[in-house]
């Protein structure tokens, strides 16, 4: 079973004067799809270490608005139980479970949320200590929801290129190693991991890093997806 031990989660530091103790939280998986009429599924955590920890769980509704990322709370899907005390080298089950009995009208989109909490008394005075925080992505499918179906735009703001996807179909899509090359064969890179998703009936921006000389109505783009390679074409905004 692949952990997430990074790439979805943000450091959080306590500051002291000695060597750091390894994060010990490890999640898997780092992704849950539920299709339907699905409305539970599972994430195992693992304490990596020998000392105990203690992790909090919470789920967030997911949205995306005016191409930005939005959270609010939400009780139609909860994490049971919300709060797990790991020994050392333990690993526990959690349930993941839609709350709201009515039938997934479309795709819904939330983010599981684990914290590893401050442990009283460990570590040592002079330690650092990591504690990391998942943002997992829960997906509920609705039944024969259309797949994604995508728009690219570009512009050029301060010397950088600014991608929007819009996908107006009723699946999300994941998008990492995104880049855009003009007709001179200038390129503007995004990165060769991931970038983000876009949600169903929503559109997000992301900005390139420099991109000097870059000009043209079009752009070739290339990118992967969860739905496998994409090769399109980006239109210029004016």
């Amino acid at each position: 079973m692949k952990y997430a031990t990074g790439a979805l989660s943000s450091l959080l530091l306590v500051f002291a004067a000695a060597p750091a103790l390894a994060a010990a939280l490890q999640v898997a998986p780092v992704t849950l799809e539920i299709p339907p009429p699905g409305a539970t599924s599972v994430v195992t955590l693992k304490n990596g270490s020998d000392r105990p920890l203690t992790a909090q769980l919470r789920v967030v509704r997911w949205r995306q608005v005016e191409g930005q990322d939005d959270y609010e709370s939400t009780e139609a899907v909860v994490a049971s139980p919300p709060v797990v005390e790991l020994s050392g080298n333990q690993n526990y089950t959690v349930r993941i479970v839609r709350a709201d009995q009515s039938p997934v009208a479309e795709e819904e989109s939330y983010r599981l949320i684990v914290d590893e909490l401050p442990t009283a008394g460990a570590p040592g005075a002079r330690a650092v200590n990591l504690l990391l925080r998942y943002s997992i992505p829960v997906f509920f499918y609705a039944p024969d929801a259309e797949s994604p179906k995508l728009a690219w735009r570009f512009r050029e703001k301060d010397g950088r290129i600014v991608v929007t996807l819009r996908n107006d179909g009723g699946r999300h899509v994941r998008i990492s190693a995104l880049k855009l090359k003009d007709r001179s064969g200038a390129v503007a890179s995004f990165g060769g991991g991931l970038v983000g998703y876009v949600l169903p009936h929503s559109e997000v921006r992301w900005t390139s890093q420099l991109a000097k000389g870059f000009a043209g109505d079009t752009a070739a783009l290339s990118a992967m997806s969860d739905q496998g390679p994409i090769d399109a074409e980006a239109t210029a905004e004016r």
